[in-house]
């Protein structure tokens, strides 16, 4: 009889599927409303009531088969009996994955008042004893990497990420992570048809150990081919290769192909971007690698609204051409306008070439108030750029013209310079860094212009560092990255005659959100001792930020707390220079796009408290 009635509870879904179908089409709220089993009309057969620690009377009840039958309201009592004596072997099987194999068991039938609304209840008590832990770990290799000397670091480095150790608790859940966790170690490196060729768990009730043997057989060894594209219109293969800059002939690497899938799609050619390897290739050592675009549009308009703790709300309007007609390059011309400040601007850029180097050209308009200054600008560069993995290069001529006017305040100035900019980022993220630096330097000589033609020098390194203070512990014992420091310095100097009128769009500011935090954009400079602050020859800026991830409920967040103190100055003597102090307390937010920073500054020297709020690292 209990087995029909099994069969019946079984096949109801299906009958309810064709009744729906017989009746015609229906819509989606329909369907959902039918498919949904009525309430019985009498009361449950059974209530359960599980007595164990939390952890494991959640885990019992989620997932014990017993549950499902609770709704068949005639069951008599020999057929609930016979539930009852499978509910024990589940429930052994169930606590058997949580690395309980020895529990001691009781499930007891009751019989509750007549007056109640269920008449019986089954109480299973569970002890679950001594849980397994694991004894012994043996991981092994089959396939190429086996013999490769050149994956010594990569078997090794599987061996040391293994997460379970000896001693640690045996789950069935994380024996399944760690050879995931393995295989992606494996194919992510060298051999993307890698997989797992034998694991077992040997479980030794009598000693509760688990002797753990994993075996991964990497398959052979591949190696990047020429890159295929599929889906293009209007541009050649040449460019989603050069963007690319997958190295033919180097080692398979994942992380490699990610972020050169990411420098295709960040180009803002195309709309969707997917790299893959053929690992069908008849020679591994020169699979191709595929890739499938989508173009972009050749023009588009993008409106934008957004605010800033630094600038207020903000508007925009920004035109993209991706392929002007007879030159081909790309033109992006952009309007922005905020409370202090409004800019039009336009930058054209051609393809890049074989050795990654591309022209550009730029002009922008732009007018700034800020302490009591307004500053009508207009900007002029011809040069070439060349974006590398990690180092970025740029050499560029320029114009500058200026107009300042104040209280007691009306200046020009102009000059032409010839630049050069150099930036490394060696961070382990670019996205959400954790470990790594980044330096930059900028380097520029020119002539001021007009009746007086003095010639200048002017420079700026900026370097920021992440430095790792160690490990922290979840509650189930694994270790995560723990705190760390967070650095940041910045130094400028333009060198000339002490009377040579030089573009205060040449010279320095300090202040705001990604500078001196507890003081507005711009507002460290040069007092003009009316309430003005005015543009700087020299720059000194300095920050160190604690990081620590925040752990709650014994699992690690995406959320971090922060402290950190920032220090800044700007004059025109170096003798001058006088450090302005912020201090201050956030918390950052690991988001898709970067993090999210919150953070509450007290300028020292203000005597102020002022809200900073920012998203994306950039560098």
């Amino acid at each position: 009889m209990l087995r029909h009635r099994l069969w019946a509870l079984a096949l109801l879904p299906a009958l309810l599927v064709i009744s729906g179908c017989a009746s015609g089409p229906l819509s989606e709220g329909s369907i959902s409303s039918r498919a949904r089993p009525a309430a019985p009309a009498g009361p449950a057969a059974f209530t359960i009531d599980i007595q164990a620690p939390d952890n494991i009377k959640q885990y019992l009840g989620r997932h014990m088969e017993l549950q499902r039958y609770r709704e068949l309201t005639d069951l008599d009592d020999g057929e609930l009996r016979r539930l009852l004596t499978a509910a024990d072997a589940n429930a052994r099987e169930l606590l058997a994955t949580l690395g309980y194999f020895t529990p001691d068991i009781a499930i007891e039938l009751k019989e509750t008042p007549v007056d109640a609304a269920v008449q019986r209840k089954v109480i299973i008590t569970v002890t679950p004893g001594p849980p397994v832990r694991i004894g012994s770990v043996d991981i092994g290799f089959n396939g190429s990497i086996a013999a490769d000397a050149a994956s010594a670091s990569q078997r090794q480095n599987i061996r040391d990420l293994w997460p379970l150790r000896a001693g640690q608790q045996f789950t069935q859940a994380e024996w399944d992570d760690a050879k995931a966790v393995a295989l992606r170690l494996l194919t992510t490196l060298r051999y993307p048809t890698g997989e797992v060729k034998e694991s077992r768990a040997e479980i030794d009730t009598e000693t509760r150990t688990a002797a753990l043997s994993l075996k991964l057989d990497s398959g052979p060894g591949f190696r990047f081919g020429p890159v295929q594209v599929k889906g293009l219109n209007h541009y050649t293969p040449e460019l989603v290769q050069r963007l690319a800059r997958i190295p033919s002939g180097a080692d398979y690497d994942q992380q490699r192909m990610l972020e050169a899938q990411q420098r295709v799609a960040d180009s803002g050619y195309f709309d969707s971007v997917f790299l893959s390897l053929d690992t069908t290739a008849a020679d591994p050592l020169t699979a191709p690698v595929l890739a499938q675009v989508r173009e972009a549009k050749l023009q588009k308009i993008v409106l934008g609204v957004g605010i800033s703790t630094d600038a207020g709300p903000r508007v925009s309007v920004e035109h993209t051409h991706h392929q002007l007609p007879v030159i081909g390059w790309r033109s992006v011309s952009k309007f922005t306008a905020d409370k202090a400040t409004q800019s039009l601007g336009t930058e054209l850029t051609a393809q890049p070439d074989s050795s990654y180097w591309r022209w550009a050209t730029s002009a922008l308009l732009e007018r700034k108030d800020s302490n009591g200054v307004t500053t009508n600008s207009e900007r002029y560069r011809l040069g070439r750029n060349q974006t590398g993995e990690r180092i970025d290069r740029n050499y560029y001529v320029q114009y500058d013209n200026a107009h300042d006017r104040g209280l007691a305040l009306d200046t020009k100035a102009s000059s032409v310079t010839l630049n050069y900019a150099w930036t490394q980022r060696n961070f382990d993220s670019t996205l959400t860094p954790s470990r790594g630096y980044g330096l930059g330097v900028e380097l520029g000589g020119g002539t001021t212009l007009g009746a007086q033609k003095n010639p200048f020098f002017r420079t700026r390194v900026n370097w920021a560092g992440f430095v790792a203070l160690g490990t922290m512990r979840e509650a189930d014992g694994s270790r995560v990255n723990g705190s760390r420091l967070a650095l940041r310095a910045e130094g400028g100097a333009v060198l000339g005659r002490d009377g040579a009128n030089i573009p205060s769009t040449q010279l320095f500011f300090a202040g705001g959100d990604n500078s001196v935090r507890g003081y507005g954009l711009r507002d460290i400079g040069v007092d003009s001792g009316t309430g003005q602050i005015s543009a700087g020859r020299y720059l000194a800026v300095g920050s160190v930020e604690w990081q620590r991830p925040i752990i709650y409920q014994g699992k690690l967040t995406d959320w971090e707390s922060t402290v950190f103190v920032d220090a800044g100055a700007v004059a025109d003597k170096p003798s001058d220079l006088k450090a302005k102090v912020g201090i201050g307390a956030g918390v950052r937010w690991r988001s898709p796009v970067g993090p999210l920073q919150v953070d509450l500054a007290y300028g020292v020297d203000v005597h102020r408290l002022r809200l900073h709020m920012s998203v994306g690292f950039t560098f």
